[in-house]
């Protein structure tokens, strides 16, 4: 009889209907949290964890993904050469990383963490000023940007979105209760990147400044997301498993954890250190690297409880309508008669195409550029 009832509400389930009438709210999954709900709506189950579990555990525990201090890498010619084999090596075998003493004060930390929970903890009518789906706006705010796109569940989460390279946004476009912390911490974090590219690039074998020369850097946007308690944590997830469009993201999130990443066909929980940022390769490195450093699938857990906050930071080409024919392709100077190109040469307008087309669920867009 219970089948014939799940049978009978899965029928009557319009999916487009209950995603508009979520999205009209304005007020996102806090909203329905706030509202003290003690089933999530259908439209957050998400198939993929019934099916794990209903099977057997699969999650690592004899892994951790590498941490590495940055403690001297500019100062000490033998230390900076340990730390590039640290990061060559992680970024071959697991596409993540965290780093630590890397020059962001913990209390900058904690306050870019603070003022996105302040952001996404106002009156809900304060934040419905800026709540769209207008992506050529610099700033705004919504839940889940690809709600209307993807063909899979929602994510727990609602997020504020903020473009700040090429051009940051004027500062009465950000938010007031958290617009000094984001250009203090985009400042810092854009000063890390360089950094990390520098490395990146000594790592393959190039000059340290030749990722950057390459655009790499060019375009930044950030992602400030807002993961409330979930009533049933094991029918949703906070963001679905995913690889990154990025060349490189560097993240920060707050201790109540729930960030995995898949390696070795298990899923890795990515623990929270306190001062340290998570860094993961996106599909754009892979593919200009030719495979040698891998952008690999992560996800984020929902929990009972909350709330998580995080502070994603994407460093990317720069965007359709802007040099859209630009192309990009595995770097030349890797290349050999032993190390043929394996991914062809694409246009930012075919990468867009493929990887924005779907959103995010679960598909690879880098296979459509496999030779």
């Amino acid at each position: 009889m219970a089948a014939e009832i799940g049978k009978i509400q899965e029928s009557n389930f319009d999916r487009k209907k209950e995603l508009k009438a979520f999205d009209d709210t304005k007020t996102g999954v806090k909203g329905l949290a706030d509202a003290g709900l003690a089933n999530i709506p259908r439209i957050f189950v998400t198939e993929q964890l019934r099916q794990e579990n209903n099977s057997e555990p699969r999650h690592g525990s004899d892994f951790c993904i590498p941490i590495i201090d940055l403690t001297g890498v500019d100062e000490d010619a033998s230390l900076h050469r340990e730390i590039i084999n640290k990061v060559r090596d992680a970024c071959e075998k697991w596409g993540f990383f965290q780093v630590v003493n890397h020059g962001i004060p913990l209390n900058t930390l904690d306050d870019m963490i603070d003022g996105i929970r302040r952001f996404h903890e106002q009156d809900p009518e304060v934040k419905k000023g800026i709540y769209t789906r207008d992506y050529t706006k610099k700033v705004l705010y919504n839940s889940n940007p690809d709600l209307h796109r993807k063909k899979t569940a929602a994510n727990w989460r609602d997020s504020l979105t903020f473009h700040m390279a090429p051009k940051q946004p004027d500062p009465e476009e950000l938010p007031a209760v958290c617009r000094d912390i984001i250009f203090d911490y985009t400042n810092k974090v854009t000063t890390l990147g360089r950094t990390l590219f520098k490395l990146l690039s000594e790592a393959l074998g190039l000059h340290p400044t030749y990722l950057e020369e390459s655009g790499c850097m060019e375009a930044t946007f950030c992602f400030g997301h807002y993961y409330p308690a979930c009533p049933e944590p094991d029918l949703a997830l906070g963001t679905a498993s995913h690889a990154d469009s990025s060349f490189l993201t560097v993240l920060l999130q707050n201790q109540i954890g729930g960030l995995q990443v898949l390696h070795e066909n298990q899923w890795i929980d990515i623990p929270s250190v306190r001062g340290a940022l998570v860094v993961n390769l996106g599909d754009m490195l892979q593919l200009i690297s030719n495979g040698k450093f891998v952008s690999v699938y992560h996800r984020v857990l929902a929990k009972a409880i909350g709330p998580r906050v995080s502070v994603a930071y994407f460093f990317r080409i720069h965007l359709p309508p802007a040099n859209p024919l630009r192309v990009y392709g595995p770097i030349k100077k890797l290349l050999s008669e032993e190390n043929p190109p394996i991914y062809r040469d694409i246009t930012i307008k075919d990468f867009v195409y493929h990887y924005y087309g779907e959103g995010l669920d679960g598909r690879r867009s880098l296979e459509h550029f496999r030779l």
